[in-house]
């Protein structure tokens, strides 16, 4: 079974197209160019947060691929809308190598950029895939169970794990999926309060395969998964960071942290916002964003 859509999203601009069975893809043009594979927010699907900066970059000149994880949007696997951790990091590695297998695109010039909680998954990927020979991260969330635990208290990660191993249990015995919303101003959900709802909840992230739903174990999988380790293998690939100086949802503090303890070359900018999803669709940000990443990846890539 296939992790990544049968037609992923390719955005294109004057000059860059893709044509043909997306088995054996080609992009136009007389040169090889540049290609960058994107991951986004919890719960996001590839026509909200990723495919506005992939088509964004694709104005430069690269060739971008804005995809569904698995158990999300247009991607087949179950439970559906379920975060895996380890899962997201093997649709990376496929999509690397489709893009890597694309017809005009050079496949020494491959880059990665995540946003929000992609930006964890995205240091965890390149730090390990040689082929990424560049990393952007937006707004990125750097998950370590290490970090987490020191977040909740001892006593309370502890409890956490138990709470979400009953539910487990209960899966099994019943053979039912729990879920809880995406977002919610009231009430218990995944992602709670009015900030989150006012990006997912309205028309501002509108797509046709968005579900405000997760099962209640992707929280168990957002507390355990190690993708802040990254940081210490990342080097020598290039890795920028950018990150909002306000940010409730994902720590500037924690995206500090994993930069330090990374080696060169490296980056950081910070962006003075108001709040985390700022960086999702807010021109006043996503396009000096944009442009912070271009700079780094026009260093590295071209």
């Amino acid at each position: 079974m296939s992790s990544i859509a049968a037609e992923p999203v390719q955005f294109v601009s004057d000059g860059l197209t893709l044509s043909g069975d997306l088995r054996r893809p080609t992009v136009s043009g007389d040169v090889p160019r540049p290609a960058l594979v994107f991951t986004g927010p919890f719960t996001g699907v590839k026509e909200q947060v990723v495919g506005l900066y992939a088509e964004r970059l694709t104005q430069e000149g690269y060739v971008t691929l804005a995809f569904d994880h698995r158990n999300f949007g247009a991607s087949e696997g179950a439970p559906r809308q379920h975060e895996s951790g380890a899962g997201k990091l093997a649709d990376l590695r496929d999509a690397t190598s489709f893009l890597a297998s694309v017809d005009g695109v050079d496949s020494d010039r491959l880059g990665c950029v995540g946003i929000c909680l992609g930006g964890g998954y995205a240091l965890r990927h390149s730090a390990f895939d040689p082929r990424i020979k560049a990393l952007v991260t937006i707004a990125g969330a750097y998950n370590d169970p290490r970090v987490m635990r020191g977040h909740f208290g001892d006593a309370n990660y502890r409890n956490a794990l138990a709470d979400y191993a009953e539910v487990a249990a209960r899966q099994q015995r019943t053979g039912e999926v729990e879920y809880m919303p995406a977002v919610a101003v009231e009430g218990t959900a995944a992602m709670g309060g009015q900030e989150p709802f006012d990006y997912y909840g309205t028309e501002r992230s509108a797509a046709p395969t968005w579900q405000n739903r997760v099962t209640v174990l992707s929280l168990r999988e957002l507390i355990t998964v190690d993708n802040g380790s990254g940081a210490e293998f990342i080097s020598p690939t290039p890795w920028c960071v950018i990150h909002g100086r306000r940010d409730d949802f994902c720590s500037p503090d924690d995206a500090a942290g994993a930069f330090e303890r990374a080696g060169e070359p490296k980056v950081f900018h910070w962006l003075e916002t108001t709040n985390h999803i700022d960086l999702y669709d807010n021109p006043a940000f996503t396009e000096p964003a944009a442009a912070l990443a271009v700079d780094w990846l026009r260093s590295h890539l071209d």
